[in-house]
This record gives structure tokens, C-alpha cells and sequence, in this order.
């Protein structure tokens, strides 16, 4: 990282989402290919629905960072990341791995054991995201297929890897017990591997 981008982290402001960043935020996204765009209104949501799970940063009033992440209501204690963006003259900094520490030190994601998100193939900048910061949380990754592009995309997107990353730091006790359970129990699923392989 260079001076100037210590600068800019150094002035940069993360805090929970405001309803007020959704405009900002679905013009974040539109500017990040290949990232898939939703409406104003949807982001508009995520900003108030989820904002306990998630995490915006900010720089000079703009927005220049947004994770988009909540808990599945049949997995309470899985934080589900549904989108990282960072703006393009803040990439290579590390906010998006700055922001991922931050999210899962907040009160609202404190009952999460573990981590999950998907992840395309060829997306090497993801795939190099969350394989440092599992290494940060000597935390033991796993993928295995969610989603495939023919059977449910219809061809029109590649296919979405499930990655999961447990136990996460700072939580009681029976979070390897509940990562060895659920390791055990995606390792039984075809398609289902440690990752990196």
C-alpha cells in the first residue's frame, strides 16, 4: 500500500448503513463490473433491513465501500456476505478486508459462527479476499457448488461457488464444534471440497 492510500484510510469512516446510502450505493455497484446491479429500491433495503449485518465506508462524505451481508433466517449463526464493492481509486488499499474485520467485530453480527458467501470461478480478486482473511481467522475455508449456470441461470451467468470460513475469532467454544459439524456434513455432499485446491 502506498502513502497516499494510507492517507485516505486514515480519513475513511466505516459504520453501519444509512437508508440515505442507497442511491449511492447502487451507483457504487454500476460503476464495478462485473458485479450485478440491483435496483435503487432493493438497495435502498439492504441499507435498512440489513444495516446491523452490514457495513458501509465512507471517505469525504462519499461512499467508497459497501458490504451488503445478513443472516439467513434457517442459519442464524452463519453471516451470509451477499456483496463487497469497493470504489475503483480505493481498490488494492485493503478496505475490503478492513471492512470484513470490522463487520464481524458489530454487536449485530456477534451470534455468527461462521462466515459464507458465493463466488464466481474466474472472480481472482474474491477468491484472493476471502482466502486472506480466512487465513487472518486461522479459520478452515470450504466450497462446493451452489449454484450452476445451466441448471440455474439458464446459461446466462457463471456458476456460484458456496465458500464457507469458520469459526470466526472471538467467539465461545462451540464454534469449532459446530464448523467440524457442519465440515463433516458438506463434505458428505457431492461437489464439496476443501478449497484451495
Amino acid at each position: 500500500m502506498n502513502a497516499r492510500n494510507d492517507l485516505l484510510l486514515d480519513k475513511l469512516e466505516l459504520r453501519a448503513p444509512l437508508p440515505s446510502d442507497g442511491h449511492q450505493l447502487n451507483q457504487l455497484v454500476a460503476a464495478s463490473p462485473p458485479l450485478d446491479t440491483n435496483s435503487v429500491y432493493c438497495n435502498l433495503l439492504q441499507c435498512l433491513h440489513f444495516a446491523d449485518t452490514s457495513v458501509a465506508a465512507v471517505l469525504d462524505g462519499r461512499l467508497v465501500g459497501f458490504i451488503s451481508a445478513y443472516c439467513p433466517p434457517n442459519e442464524p449463526e452463519t453471516l451470509f456476505v451477499w456483496q463487497v464493492v469497493v470504489a475503483e481509486p480505493m481498490r488494492g488499499s485493503g478496505l475490503a478486508k478492513r471492512m470484513l474485520h470490522w463487520l464481524i467485530q458489530q454487536p449485530g453480527t456477534e451470534q455468527a459462527l461462521g462466515l459464507a458467501t458465493t463466488i464466481t470461478p474466474n472472480n481472482r480478486a474474491s477468491w484472493a479476499l476471502f482466502e486472506s482473511f480466512a487465513q487472518d481467522c486461522d479459520a478452515l475455508p470450504v466450497k462446493s457448488v451452489l449454484f450452476q449456470r445451466d441448471r440455474h441461470f439458464a446459461g446466462q451467468h457463471d456458476d456460484e461457488y458456496l465458500l464457507r470460513i469458520a469459526p470466526l475469532p472471538n467467539r465461545p467454544d462451540k464454534s469449532m464444534a459446530t464448523h467440524l459439524d457442519d465440515l463433516r456434513s458438506s463434505l458428505r455432499t457431492p461437489g464439496s471440497r476443501r478449497w484451495l485446491d
